[in-house]
């Protein structure tokens, strides 16, 4: 019958467990099945459950849209364009195979007539022979890749080849027993399945009906065994991910996607930090079972990258591995209170395995790439932060020259060990003025350190503050008021003196009565912004790229001339990645250069860090293994003439490794403000 005749024919269907004797055998092999798959599940959820408690539920039209976005439409996944389409095809061929399976069980079992007429024929035979020929497409890509063209960042093990031979023989068996089924019974809606078709005719083309019906009945049961094998042995290997992904995509972060690092209390907690499973929240261990081992976040790690030991992967497999092997009656009384006078962790994290030794955990920049990467919303980061506090506040072990910048914030407000700069020098002989001069300023001009305290950063402040006296912005400084807002002491590890420091600021500034806070730097900005609030300290804050914008904007300020050198940015990782701010700073340089502005490859979002954070700009880093260089190789890359950056962390190691590898060729680094000042004529000034 052609397919046109077959368009109108309402009688089109096949009969369900055709050549099949005994079929009630299935349903009984189903029960062990489910009980040994249900059992996996229900022994992860009940680990997960001995976690702290978190609020990831809120907002679900949000949470909603998100596993629309990264489960269904995969975005997130496409973002790595070849394992993307492969999972996005295995992905949904799995979806629809397993649909018609229940549309079949809807028909059998519960004797409801719908694999019937037009719905049999686009859906149940057209529909899924394509939908399956693309999973297997997607089981053929991911063969190619594990085992011809094998990147670095995946994990090789005899778990994933087993796999995914197992999915590749459930997929061909598939269509194998459909084929087979076309020919012996020479169905008449047989062309509505394309490849069953072929399999029909290549059959008997070498063999009888007879014995495709005997080795259909055969292979039969052996698809069926292997389905509900698959179905009992996921719970228990890296296809669990199947359920904990779309549900730690539901439950991800979503005030701070970045990462947010959780506050302590210091009056009700036992210890200080992480070093045992049971410390951390059910959303941290439900983050390590839903890990798809994929080494994005790896592949992106500023430290990894140079050849560091530092994996934010091994963290998160060896952390997974660590609950895999703990026992769960433990972890519930550990989890829930039931805990001695003197504490011990029932299972100790720090120092295990070499990727979760203090070397590893103190190699972070805190740059969040792992987080943003990750296509399944794993919080990498904020779980190193919380195994440097037990480190740090605990153990007092981590790097020295960490130690002195955190003994600097103490004694002095700021990290800078050994400085001879003072708050104000950077404005010595320009009438800047301070709070005590001015009542009510427009905003608050917030130095920070590295924007006082840093000889080469002074001339980007003064630029700064020089572009807010042309505008006739009514501004003031907290001169000697002003501390560290905390940010290096918290990344670090310390967060009893952030929350010091921090307590300390929150006072200064209400003394005052400030209610809006500028700032060049993105780590201020950040803490102003994300961390501030949740003490008390609520202020509209502003980097300088945004504000600079608004003024030219809204006619305050006005640029008169141009430069000709073409003009790179490099994102800071706590303005573009932490906060979204991207397109600001890139509109302010179109404005001032004539020619296009140049893009290094890994930027915006997916910008790579300048290695300065996480309490890194204060370490001496191996000559060979210096992050700034490799951002400067990027920047180098590109025929850009200037460097220009948003955060005085960066300009000081963005200027460092320019230095150190440009050789003859003429390129500075500048902040946003020095650029902007250039581009106010001498006169005009």
């Amino acid at each position: 019958m052609t397919l046109l005749a077959a368009l109108n024919a309402a009688d089109a269907t096949r009969e369900v467990m055709w050549n099949i004797s005994h079929s009630w055998l299935m349903y009984v092999l189903l029960v062990p099945t489910m009980l040994i798959a249900g059992y996996g599940v229900y022994r992860q959820v009940q680990k997960w459950r001995s976690g702290q408690p978190a609020a990831r539920f809120d907002r679900p039209a949000e949470r909603i849209k998100r596993v629309v976005k990264n489960v269904l439409l995969q975005q997130a996944t496409l973002r790595d364009r070849f394992a993307g389409v492969y999972h996005f095809l295995l992905f949904w061929g799995m979806i629809t195979l397993t649909m018609a399976t229940i549309v079949v069980m809807i028909h059998h079992d519960f004797h409801i007539d719908i694999m019937r007429g037009r719905f049999y024929l686009y859906f149940q035979s057209l529909f899924v022979d394509v939908l399956g020929v693309l999973a297997m497409i997607g089981v053929a890509m991911l063969a190619v890749r594990r085992w011809l063209l094998r990147p670095k960042k995946l994990v090789y093990t005899d778990e994933s080849t087993w796999l995914l031979i197992l999915l590749f023989v459930i997929l061909g068996t598939g269509f194998l027993l459909e084929g087979w089924r076309i020919a012996a019974t020479n169905d008449p809606w047989g062309d509505w399945s394309p490849v069953g078709i072929v399999v029909s005719k290549t059959s008997l083309a070498v063999a009888g009906v007879e014995t495709l019906k005997s080795v259909h009945f055969l292979t039969w049961w052996f698809h069926l065994a292997l389905v509900f094998g698959l179905i009992a042995w996921a719970p228990y290997t890296k296809l669990l991910h199947v359920l904990t992904a779309p549900l730690n995509i539901y439950t991800a972060n979503l005030d701070h996607p970045g990462g947010t690092l959780k506050q302590i209390d210091f009056e009700a907690a036992q210890s200080f930090g992480i070093n045992s499973l049971e410390q951390f929240t059910w959303k941290d261990l439900l983050d390590l079972d839903a890990c798809t081992e994929c080494g994005r976040c790896t592949s992106v790690c500023p430290a990894n990258t140079v050849g560091k030991q530092l994996s934010p992967r091994d963290i998160i497999l060896d952390l997974q591995g660590l609950l895999d092997r703990s026992d769960l009656a433990s972890l519930k009384a550990q989890g829930h209170g039931e805990r001695p006078d003197e504490y011990e962790p029932a299972f100790p994290i720090i120092g295990t395995t070499d990727n979760l030794a203090t070397e590893a955990l103190f190699e972070c920049t805190t740059c969040a790439a792992c987080v943003e990467i990750c296509p399944v919303s794993i919080e990498q980061m904020p779980k190193i932060v919380d195994l440097r506090r037990f480190q740090v506040m605990e153990q007092a072990e981590f790097p020295q020259q960490m130690q002195d910048a955190v003994s600097s914030l103490e004694e002095r407000g700021h990290p800078f060990k050994g400085t001879q700069l003072s708050r104000v020098d950077w404005a010595a002989g320009m009438d800047f003025p301070t709070i005590e001069d001015i009542e009510s300023p427009e905003v608050l001009l917030w130095v920070g350190c590295g924007g006082a305290l840093v000889d080469r950063n002074q001339r980007s402040t003064r630029a700064l503050a020089n572009l807010l006296k042309k505008a006739n912005v009514k501004f003031a400084i907290l001169g000697r008021e002003e501390t560290c807002t905390g940010d290096p002491a918290r990344r670090i590890g310390n967060e009893f003196l952030f929350e010091t420091l921090a307590t300390q600021n929150i006072e200064t500034l209400k003394t005052h009565n400030i209610k809006h806070v500028l700032t060049s730097c993105p780590h201020c900005f950040n803490t102003f912004r994300n961390e501030y609030p949740k003490l008390g300290g609520e202020f509209e804050v502003m980097h300088h790229t945004t504000y600079l914008a608004k003024l030219i904007g809204e006619g305050r300020l006005k640029l008169d001339a141009q430069a000709a050198q073409k003009i790179v940015f490099h994102d800071p990782c706590y303005l573009g990645r932490h906060n979204g701010i991207t397109d600001a700073p890139r509109k302010l340089l179109q404005q001032v250069s004539s020619q296009p502005l140049a893009e290094m490859e890994m930027h915006g979002r997916q910008s790579f860090c300048c290695g300065g954070g996480g309490g890194m700009s204060f370490v001496d880093e191996p000559a060979d293994q210096r992050v700034n260089q490799e951002r400067a190789r990027q920047a180098l890359a590109t025929d850009a003439e200037t460097v220009a950056v948003g955060c005085p962390f960066c300009t000081t190691m963005m200027e460092d490794g320019i230095n150190t590898l440009k050789g003859d060729r003429k390129i500075n680094v500048q902040d946003i403000a020095e650029v902007m000042w250039e581009a106010i004529s001498s006169e005009a000034r």
